[in-house]
């Protein structure tokens, strides 16, 4: 298990828990990204805040601080 963050741009992974606020967490499962998901890594900016993400089908982006709060796994995807 590792955190959001540390993931290549291209990598698919499975998220394996969340520890984020009540509202961010809210708006996160709204969107299908909910533990047991998984998501690819489609880009990062230049100066690496923030991270591009395909959940679902639907690509949106998520700030350094947020990915450091996701854990993730490599295993089974």
């Amino acid at each position: 298990m590792t955190a959001l963050d540390s993931i290549c741009t291209g990598e698919s992974v499975r998220v394996v828990k969340i520890y984020l606020n009540d509202s961010m967490r809210g708006r996160l499962f709204d969107i299908g990204f909910t533990e047991g998901t998984e998501i690819t890594c489609v880009g990062k900016s230049p100066s690496g805040d923030p991270y591009a993400f395909l959940v679902r089908g639907s690509v949106f982006a998520l700030r350094k601080k947020d990915c450091k709060r996701i854990f993730v796994s490599r295993e089974g995807v």
